[in-house]
């Protein structure tokens, strides 16, 4: 183990972690090569720390009620979410801004055979099921969402797999078809759970990334047309799908049933108006709005904040996602682009959909707000990807 040692001087910190990874980078032969890292890109650093502290402070205020109600503590869903999401995320954040973003290249087969057998786990024992819904695993002490951490997998597998052979997205049998046979696996298995939007966010994202490597028109034509039929199919084909679209195009005549989460939401928002009724005063939150803590956060954030906190929030997502567009076009290399891209797609997928739910623009979709939302799963995975995203900004 002599060879392991760090030089002398060295202190145990980043340069411990990164000189480590040169010695595996020379042990294992990987052959990646790389220029000193720059300072880390701070835009990307201070708009998740501002999200990840209002999202702290969010959902102490939205989930005391229900805390309170459901296990005797106020703190009950904060304190999880500390320890759960806030302490692995920051860990997953750290780690992934030292380690050569390039290295998760070499692993982008394994990452994807992991999330087909993760999302195979909720239809074992292991599976827990929850109105209606299978989507979680447990194992032990551990629970955990496997199409979370699908997020992070897909995107990284499809970034290494189109920039492998930048030819690759222009030939039907080596591009197209494998491409299609990949996210239709993911695909399948997300809507056997169900997981309806996250399906439609993950299946969006892939086809920004297709398109973006530099695929024909006429295939993601096709890809457009077997998403519009696929997607009626599953909505017409199952009873709870198609009461959520009626209930959009109609929530004035279910306010009391189906419609009745929208309903609430509207109203929270509504009473907002310009400043908010103030941190911590929400009343829909207290036995009207559904899941306050989750997928009807944004509403509580409008409640009590208004119009003013509330365009606060959607301008700090906006920097993010505009910050990480603008690092995809520096990238040193189409993998670095490619995954900066899937990273701002999928983030302002998830924005866009849960606040247009919550605002009545689509169905009540069940996606949760980044950073802010209640979700252990959640919010380690997305600080892994702004760690990345970081680590990546070193090399710009």
């Amino acid at each position: 183990m002599e060879g392991l040692r760090c030089p002398k001087g060295i202190s145990l910190e980043v340069a411990d972690l990164e000189w480590f990874l040169e010695k595996l980078n020379k042990m294992f032969k990987f052959k990646i090569r790389h220029r000193k890292p720059k300072n880390p890109d701070y835009v990307i650093v201070v708009c998740t720390v501002l999200l990840v502290l209002f999202g702290l402070a969010m959902l102490s205020s939205a989930s005391s009620n229900t805390g309170k109600s459901q296990f005797g503590d106020a703190n009950f869903f904060l304190k999880r979410q500390i320890i759960n999401g806030l302490s692995v995320g920051i860990l997953g954040f750290l780690l992934a801004s030292v380690i050569y973003y390039k290295y998760y290249a070499k692993f982008a087969l394994i990452f994807l055979i992991t999330s087909i057998v993760a999302l195979s786990l909720v239809f074992t024992p292991l599976g827990l099921t929850a109105k209606g819904a299978t989507r979680w695993v447990s194992i032990g002490p551990v629970n955990f969402q496997p199409s979370e951490i699908v997020k992070i997998f897909l995107i990284i597998y499809l970034a290494a797999w189109l920039s492998a052979d930048k030819n690759r997205t222009k030939d039907l049998k080596r591009g197209f078809i494998p491409f299609l046979i990949v996210t239709a696996v993911i695909v399948g298995l997300l809507l056997k759970q169900p997981a309806t939007s996250t399906t439609t966010i993950l299946f969006v994202v892939a086809i920004t990334m297709y398109f973006m490597s530099g695929a024909k028109m006429k295939y993601l034509a096709l890809l457009g047309l077997l998403a519009a039929i696929g997607f009626a199919a599953v909505i017409y084909s199952t009873p709870y799908r198609l009461e959520r679209v009626l209930t959009f195009l109609h929530p004035e005549e279910n306010a009391q049933t189906s419609g009745f989460h929208l309903t609430q939401a509207l109203n929270a928002i509504g009473s907002g108006g310009l400043t908010g009724v103030g941190y911590g005063q929400s009343t829909t939150k207290l036995r009207y709005l559904p899941e306050p803590e989750g997928d009807s956060i944004f509403a509580v954030i409008a409640e009590e904040f208004g119009f003013l906190g509330s365009a606060f929030v959607i301008i700090l997502f906006a920097v993010l996602v505009f910050r990480l567009i603008i690092l995809s076009k520096r990238a040193p290399d189409q993998f670095g682009s490619l995954l900066l891209i899937g990273f701002s797609a999928l983030i302002s997928l998830q924005v866009f959909f849960h606040i247009a739910a919550i605002s009545g623009l689509v169905p009540i979709t069940g996606i949760p707000l980044p950073f802010i939302s209640y979700g252990g799963t959640s919010l380690a995975i997305m600080l892994t990807m702004m760690g990345i995203s970081v680590n990546i900004s070193r090399y710009t």
